[in-house]
């Protein structure tokens, strides 16, 4: 099966006599493959973005099996211009080779003389405001909690019906030590587990957070930019946890987990995802 690539479309801090340049950039996870072009602000529409992923597949000489996205504007766009390529549309925050990619190209945008100096974040999309998570996925309780990496590993043998732990974001593949403890949040979701683990797995989880405010909340970040309230609360006993939880996560370079416990079913977990926050996966 050939590759899959990774693909944004969107406008840049740059302009071309007054008018806002947007560029498409497309690579494969190992950057073996790369295509990059601009276009006029009032150009940038999908018939324009399939006539240059027609070029794109010409210059790689095939077809890739999807193209991945993290921007909403840009799923838009490729989606629309994909319906006569027969190339299916991917949604993901985790698009590492690109991000990289498109780091490199905003430090060189500063040297171009089209450069606006305008303020500019790659990855920065609109912040919609927190959801409330569905009355009827309430679990019984919640607490903040640690998994040691031996912890980790002997849950990859646990018969958990739904479960995300992906190899490349296991402790030892990002450079953790094996002493570092995993924070994460144990939720006791009684005759609501199952229901509340196949939420989550739906809306595709990305990172959990915990906000301060006025009362204090633990946020679901999922999605490309969706945002789920998991609990508020204002005790300082939770808000202290809350604090530890982050700062476990700083050391644990961002890595923590989501752990869904059920009833008295015989099933010992329901759900388990491994997740990772890093500053390219903040929508802004």
């Amino acid at each position: 099966m050939p590759p899959s690539w990774q693909l944004d479309f969107y406008r840049r801090p740059l302009q071309e006599n007054g008018t806002p340049l947007w560029e498409l950039l497309v690579c494969d996870a190992e950057m073996d493959f790369s295509y990059g072009q601009t276009c006029l602000q009032s150009e940038a529409n999908a018939m324009w973005l399939r006539s240059q992923i027609k070029v794109a597949i010409h210059r790689s000489g095939y077809r890739p099996s999807a193209l991945q996205v993290f921007r909403p504007q840009t799923q838009t766009l490729t989606e629309v211009a994909c319906r006569e390529l027969d190339i299916p549309v991917q949604t993901t925050r985790r698009l590492p080779t690109l991000k990289q990619w498109m780091r490199q190209r905003t430090a060189w945008y500063s040297n171009l003389p089209a450069y606006t100096g305008e303020p500019y974040n790659p990855f920065s999309l609109d912040r919609p405001p927190p959801v409330p998570l569905p009355e009827n996925l309430w679990g019984d309780q919640w607490r903040f909690a640690g998994l040691s990496n031996a912890d980790l590993l002997r849950l990859q043998y646990e018969p958990i019906p739904l479960r995300d732990v992906p190899p490349e974001l296991m402790p030892l593949e990002i450079g953790l030590s094996s002493t570092v403890l995993i924070p994460g949040i144990v939720i006791d979701g009684g005759q609501q587990s199952m229901a509340l683990a196949q939420w989550i797995e739906s809306v595709r989880p990305a990172f959990a957070q915990y906000l301060p405010g006025s009362p204090d909340g633990l946020i679901l970040e999922a999605g490309l930019a969706d945002r789920w309230v998991l609990a508020t609360f204002d005790d300082a006993d939770v808000q202290g946890a809350a604090q530890t939880f982050e700062q476990r996560k700083q050391v644990a370079k961002g890595l923590h987990f989501v752990l869904i416990r059920p009833d008295d079913s015989g099933m010992p977990y329901t759900g388990l995802w491994l997740l990772q926050e890093s500053t390219d996966q903040q929508v802004g």
